[in-house]
């Protein structure tokens, strides 16, 4: 699983490499019609929208690039991104990546969560995030997203501390259902999705965006 996961890592990390450079300051101006979902400075107040402050523009561009070309479907996004041109989606990208990323989301107490589905056993998403689970064949989370949660940006994985635990639910079971696609050749986290139960998803979701301790 080790040798997998190190080639996909050198894979990403050395495609994808070139691609117009990013303007922060013009991508501030560009990004302005963002705000209204993500925020001003790419911090959502909404759930169901991503924060995208501090994103690595890697990741970033991608996103934007498969969802103009359809490779991602995201309904909200219908028709936002078709006159983008390849240096409005690299200014954009660098506008965001330049944003400070939210703060995690730390408990009051230390009682764990509660959603919809019931208590959240952020025992069982520490286990999974930070050592896998050999037996289903799931890889650490932390291979990728590491183990603050802030990713890669050259190799172009996400930043997840902080990020919203319905966001990430969602993620995770739309690469599950195939309703996902966009995670490349290796198809890395459709592999891993497809092994995670609902309990699981809910647990990791709340896990990332705080990433108790």
């Amino acid at each position: 699983m080790k040798k997998v996961l190190i080639g996909v890592m050198l894979t990403i990390g050395v495609t994808g490499l070139a691609h117009a450079a990013g303007d922060k300051n013009a991508g501030k101006e560009k990004a302005a019609v963002c705000g209204a979902c993500h925020g001003p400075t790419g911090v959502s107040a909404a759930d169901n929208f991503p924060n995208l402050a501090g994103q690595g523009e890697r990741y970033l561009i991608k996103q934007i690039t498969d969802i103009k070309s359809k490779k991602r479907v995201v309904l909200e996004m219908t028709g936002m991104t078709d006159n983008l041109s390849e240096q409005d989606i690299a200014d954009i990208a660098a506008f965001y990546a330049s944003q400070s990323a939210p703060l995690s989301v730390v408990p009051k107490s230390k009682v764990e969560p509660k959603d919809s589905k019931g208590t959240v056993d952020l025992k069982l998403a520490e286990r999974i995030y930070r050592a896998g689970d050999l037996k289903k064949g799931i890889p650490a989370c932390t291979a990728c997203h590491m183990p603050t949660g802030k990713g890669n940006a050259y190799a172009g994985f996400p930043h997840l501390a902080g990020q919203h635990a319905k966001y990430i639910a969602k993620q995770l079971t739309d690469f599950r259902e195939g309703d996902r696609t966009n995670d490349g050749d290796s198809k890395i986290m459709r592999a891993v999705a497809e092994k995670l139960s609902n309990k699981e998803i809910q647990a990791l979701s709340y896990y990332v965006q705080g990433l108790y301790k």
